[in-house]
């Protein structure tokens, strides 16, 4: 096949993903839904799943809220937020001197979105709690009382966490009802994966027994390689109800677009990653949550 051949093929494809995106409905819920997305092995698109995610549900009509837990306050920087060290932030959340009505802050992305931001005060956050009373539920105690004085409902909350598994993460996990996955589909895709489980089945046993693995997520594939597919293939074997239909490719535009201070939505909506985020986020409303026992 020619090269322009398969440009044009490219094209068609979008077209048609396009429009099928167009016709397919994305359901709001009804009941809040709190996302952590975690995965303690580096560099899988952690942060940049997350702020492309809610960006996505966003634009597909839901309000949507991103707490950025991380120190590095990379998702804070996506969405445009200001993060300088005297900003109001989740660190002060978290010491319980401020709500989270104090610190949330509209977007630069969209209009639905809101943000959380973290500080570089977030990095002495670990030592601090560890002397304050119920420093494990602090997160959900402010976000429980947030979205429930909060004259806007919010459809989702996404909370971006650290790589490691601390304070903070734990905060994360307590706060949440679903656990979202990214895995990269790339060499040593499940490394790290059987401890992060074993954490999540700790937090469940001993601090939140809701909590569940709702949504894995392949990003960085690279369909032109075999090394990819097998990755796919094993992760789906793996886990063959929560991963999502959507693969989010690896892309240029989407590794671009962070250095920007955007998501890939704003800084390049007709890009292939731009479509499939909005894939996913579609996917992920249609699927829905968890059904909590006993509602």
């Amino acid at each position: 096949m020619t090269e322009d051949a398969l440009v044009g093929n490219h094209v068609v494809d979008k077209i048609r993903r396009r429009r099928l995106l167009e016709e397919t409905p994305s359901p709001l819920p009804d009941r809040t839904r709190i996302l952590t997305v975690s995965n303690q092995k580096g560099g899988v698109g952690k942060t940049t799943t997350t702020v492309n995610l809610a960006s996505a549900l966003a634009r597909r009509g839901a309000r949507v809220l991103v707490v950025d837990l991380d120190p590095q306050g990379n998702a804070s920087t996506a969405l445009g937020v200001p993060h300088r060290p005297e900003v109001t932030s989740i660190y002060d959340v978290l010491l319980g001197e401020q709500s989270i009505t104090d610190a949330i802050q509209p977007t630069t992305d969209h209009e639905n979105l809101f943000c959380v931001p973290s500080t570089i005060h977030l990095a002495g956050a670990e030592i601090e709690l560890v002397s304050l009373v119920a420093r494990e539920q602090r997160l959900r105690t402010a976000l429980e009382a947030f979205l429930r004085e909060s004259d806007q409902f919010f459809h989702y909350v996404f909370i971006d966490c650290p790589p490691s598994l601390g304070l903070l993460t734990v905060n994360a996990f307590v706060a949440a009802e679903e656990v979202l996955i990214p895995i990269q589909c790339e060499y040593y895709a499940l490394e790290g994966l059987s401890q992060l489980l074993g954490n999540i089945q700790l937090i469940q046993k001993h601090l939140n027994p809701v909590l569940r693995v709702s949504t894995i997520l392949l990003t960085m594939y690279d369909a032109r390689t075999n090394l990819a597919q097998d990755v796919a293939i094993e992760v789906r074997n793996h886990f063959p109800t929560e991963v999502l239909g959507t693969v989010i490719p690896r892309s240029v535009r989407i590794s671009e677009a962070p250095s920007h201070g955007q998501t890939v939505h704003a800084y390049d909506p007709g890009s292939i990653g731009a479509l499939a985020y909005l894939e996913a986020a579609a996917e992920m409303a249609q699927r829905g949550g968890p059904t909590r026992e006993g509602a």
